[in-house]
């Protein structure tokens, strides 16, 4: 093979690697957006959320455990379960209804938090199956 031939062939390779997406250099990895927290906090035996109430309806938010104690946030519909989180850790991203909702701790039943729509107020405290309950 002469060096026309493996020229045009290293052209012709490169086009093809370049029209379908192949490249020898490495792309940059894209940085997720990182979603708002809610905390969960325990103070003097008392446990809460905070922000609350928190404005990231419509939103995906993590619950961040900042308490010794493992939680469980509910939304009040049923709709999102974190499942439980140990102290110190972090829910996944759940998404927050966009007209707003409230939530609560399926583990200690007094801690209820809500989040609104972003701009409006927050609704109700007790709402759903959740109060009916209590």
């Amino acid at each position: 093979m002469d060096l026309r031939a493996v020229m045009t062939a290293s052209v012709l390779f490169a086009s093809l690697a370049a029209a379908y997406g192949c490249s020898s250099s490495t792309p940059a990895t894209p940085t997720p957006a990182s979603s708002p927290t809610i905390t969960i906090v325990g103070q003097n035996g008392t446990q809460a959320f905070t922000p609350n109430p928190a404005s990231f309806g419509g939103q995906q938010v993590v619950f961040k455990n900042n308490d010794t104690v493992t939680h469980r946030v509910v939304l009040n519909d049923g709709s999102v379960d974190t499942g439980d989180i140990p102290a110190g850790g972090t829910s996944r991203a759940v998404a927050m209804p966009a007209s707003g909702t409230n939530y609560h701790c399926a583990i200690h039943p007094g801690m209820i938090g809500s989040s609104s729509a972003g701009t409006g107020t927050a609704p109700p405290m007790c709402e759903g199956p959740y109060c009916n309950a209590y």
